[in-house]
């Protein structure tokens, strides 16, 4: 991967780009609720079977990781065991979570802007989320273009505020709750059936965290930092989330309902324990992080992108590299001002901000969970071909893998009365033709992904450069 700042993020850098893409301020604020919607009393042992799927999916991309730097994530890594159709169906299915991940991440942070206006007794419109989503877009095209450590510190820097201000926040509610309680163990009436119906929501809580991953040749020492990145953002989203899910769950357990009954529990419960100046932290809080989670799957999805470039599945142009700044520019301009404006068409369109989030990170969700299915499923089978094939990762796949094909199932099932099961065969509609043209046009550039590098691309598609 010529053209990248090979070798210059450190461990912290990298670390904050899986964290920052998995956004957990601001799922820390919503995930409880969405699950406990399905999942009731059992949503923090929903949270624990998620911690769990995180980790060991984790373990499946670390199997990889600790052995090959590659700047295409998942696409690249699946390439080295499933070989190329499995790849190009992890890349696609990357790029629908990557690109809706951002988008939703930029309505987030305008809508919690805009809640922000409105605390203030101000009365803004649609436009306030628009103008934000567009000033915020602006910002994250110019950070991601002028280099990769500049945006890792802006990153970095983001999302540990809004995490120690939510820290903060959370802690200072567990307090006041927690003397009521005495600490005693939340049980549970919904058996493994309610824990079942939490699990899909509460793992949608942790998609992103793997976008260390796309970060292996432009990292220090990346056969070290990235696979600690990525399983170390799973246990620390996992703590996160559980403090969370015990502090809402036991602060409001005394109204009608409970935290599956509160449209917006972190209002409900800062009202309730009188403390009107919360709401303004946790906004402000949200909302950047939000913005560290545009920044850092944005960076994912053009490495992504610049890697299929390289080896001719989409347009070459798109892997280039600026000669100053050494950042896939002309990917990040093509596809953050399509994040951006896409968003703010469908908002002047009459979209609510609401039901355009959840449509676009529900979306996103469903791409992630297939690029995760197939790179848990090809993890043993590099193992075995390279000659190092280990009992623990058998395990990892063989667990993992099946769970994430049921989360699937359900996931579509779930969403079958909803718009998205069109959305979601449109978009695999898409991905087929793309799937056939390149078959048709460019086999031999199909026959080579995952294996490009200077020399081999040149001889694999006949002397051309």
């Amino acid at each position: 991967m010529s053209g990248l700042d090979r070798r210059n993020l450190g461990p912290l850098q990298v670390f904050a780009q899986s964290i920052s893409g998995a956004a957990p301020s601001a799922a820390m604020a919503a995930a409880p609720a969405v699950a406990a919607a399905t999942a009731g009393g059992a949503v923090l042992w929903s949270f624990v079977a998620a911690t769990v799927l995180a980790l060991l999916i984790g373990v499946c991309v670390a199997q990889f990781t600790r052995r090959m730097a590659a700047a295409g994530s998942l696409y690249s890594l699946t390439a080295k065991g499933l070989g190329p159709v499995a790849a190009f169906a992890a890349g696609w299915a990357l790029l629908i979570g990557y690109g809706l991940l951002a988008m939703a991440a930029l309505v987030g942070a305008g809508t919690y802007v805009h809640d922000v206006l409105r605390r203030l007794g101000l009365s803004p419109g649609w436009g306030a989320v628009a103008g934000t989503v567009v000033v915020l877009g602006a910002l994250a095209t110019v950070l991601t273009v002028r280099g990769v450590r500049l945006s890792a510190k802006v990153v970095l820097v983001t999302e540990a505020v809004s995490i120690s201000a939510l820290l903060v926040v959370f802690g200072l509610l567990l307090a006041r709750v927690a003397p009521e309680l005495g600490f005693t163990p939340l049980t549970t009436d919904e058996g493994l059936g309610g824990v079942a119906g939490g699990v899909l929501p509460a793992l949608g809580a942790f998609v992103g965290f793997e976008a260390a991953a796309s970060f292996g040749v432009e990292a220090r020492r990346p056969f070290q930092s990235v696979p600690r990145a990525v399983q170390w953002t799973a246990a620390l989203c996992g703590v996160l989330y559980l403090i969370a899910a015990y502090t809402q769950v036991a602060g409001l357990s005394q109204l009608p309902g409970g935290l599956a009954g509160q449209p917006e529990p972190m209002s409900a419960l800062a009202e309730l324990e009188g403390l009107p100046w919360l709401p303004y932290v946790l906004d402000a809080g949200i909302a950047a992080s939000f913005f560290a989670c545009t920044m850092a799957t944005s960076s994912a999805l053009v490495r992504v992108l610049l890697s299929m470039g390289r080896e001719g599945i989409v347009p070459r142009r798109l892997g280039t590299t600026h000669p100053r700044y050494r950042t896939p520019h002309v990917a990040i301009l093509l596809v953050l001002p399509a994040v951006t404006l896409l968003p703010v068409v469908l908002l002047a369109a009459g979209v609510s901000t609401r039901e355009l989030f959840v449509a676009l990170l529900n979306i996103a969700v469903f791409g992630y969970l297939i690029a995760y299915l197939l790179v848990c499923a090809a993890a043993p089978v590099f193992l075995h071909r390279i000659g190092e094939l280990t009992r623990g990762a058998v395990t990892a796949s063989v667990v993992v893998a099946p769970v994430l094909l049921a989360v699937l199932v359900l996931f579509t099932a779930t969403n079958a009365d909803g718009p998205y099961p069109l959305a979601f065969t449109l978009l695999l509609a898409a991905g087929v033709a793309w799937y056939a043209w390149v078959r048709a046009r460019r086999p031999r550039q199909l026959a080579g992904i995952g294996i490009y590098d200077e020399t081999s691309a040149s001889d694999l598609l006949g002397g051309r450069p």
